[in-house]
Formats: structure tokens, sequence, C-alpha cells
């Protein structure tokens, strides 16, 4: 799997509403003690407390989508790449992988 199809698994993440399918994407797109930090949060570790976090932010997002702007580099483990919510809100996201599945996420917001 390329680091363009892990991020577009990643971002189904991000778009699923229901928390019993997201968790089932995580289990093959994270590893299971993967780390997430944003803004908003310092560090979400593991499915369930990311997954919890992506169903809050569902409730406010409406029928707004996360897509794949561009991955911007690859090398190595890591990646970095952009996104789009909609035509609100816009960012990059720097993931670590650990062989084809995320490790960690730091993202930023723009």
């Amino acid at each position: 799997m390329s680091a363009t199809d892990v991020i577009l698994a990643y971002l189904d993440i991000w778009n699923e509403r229901d928390a019993a399918a997201r968790l089932t994407l995580m289990k093959s797109v994270l590893t299971e003690d993967s780390l997430y930090a944003d803004p908003d949060h310092a560090a979400l570790r593991g499915h369930a407390e990311l997954s919890e976090s992506i169903g809050r932010a569902r409730e406010n997002l409406g029928d707004l989508r996360f897509t794949l702007d561009t991955v911007v580099g690859a090398h190595h483990d890591r990646a970095l790449f952009s996104w789009k919510l909609g035509t609100v809100a816009t960012g990059y996201d720097v993931v670590e992988f650990a062989g084809d599945r995320i490790r960690s996420i730091v993202g930023f917001f723009t």
C-alpha cells in the first residue's frame, strides 16, 4: 500500500459517522497505540480516544467531508500532506508510519 493509499484510508476514518465502522477502519489504518495531536488535542492515544473525539467532531461537521489536497512529500517512515474540510477549513498533517499503518499524526490547521 502506498503512502497516499494509507492517507486516504485515514481520511475515511474522519468521514465515518458510525462509531463501530470507524473503529473497524482504525484497526486497519492505525496502530493500536497510535498517537494523535492537533491544536485542540495535546495527545489522544489509541483507537478509542481518537474515535470518541472524531465522533464529537462529526456531530458539529454536518455533511462536511475531509479530502486529500496534496501529498507534499514522503520519505522513510513519514509523510506530510494537506487536506480540506469542504470549503471551510484546510490543514496539514504529518504522519509517521509503522509498516502499512500510521503510528502517529500531528495536525495543523490553516
